[in-house]
């Protein structure tokens, strides 16, 4: 099993900024790509941004410019720098990572279990 722990998250004032951080941990296993989604209240969760092992990144409109995402594949872990930060991105914030475990090659695609970030004065 592959599990997902994120932190970084909190209350903070518009403009100001958060670091999430994501680490993933268990045995024999490779990770592909790896990314930040969020849900708001009586929405669906989107995508934020992901990042792929080899460094190419993919980020939704609503926050190019303000959030960047990139990762340590030594450590299994992607982090979501947030600048900027405006009350619409308030939401709870998941991890994912995508990959394949190495005795079975069987794929996987897991979550955190969330991390709350409010953006609010």
């Amino acid at each position: 099993q592959v599990q997902l722990v994120e932190s970084g998250g909190g209350l903070v004032q518009p403009g100001g900024s958060l670091r999430l951080s994501c680490v993933a941990s268990g045995s024999f296993f490779t990770i592909n790509a790896m990314g930040w989604y969020r849900q708001a209240p009586g929405k669906e969760r989107e995508l934020v941004a992901a990042i792929t092992t080899g460094g190419s990144t993919n980020y939704a409109d609503s926050v190019k410019g303000r959030f960047t995402i990139s990762r340590d594949n030594a450590k299994n872990a992607v982090y979501l720098q947030m600048n900027s930060l405006k009350p619409e991105d308030t939401a709870v914030y998941y991890c994912n990572a995508d990959g394949k475990m190495l005795l079975n090659n069987r794929r996987f695609s897991n979550w955190g279990q969330g991390t709350q970030v409010t953006v609010s004065s």
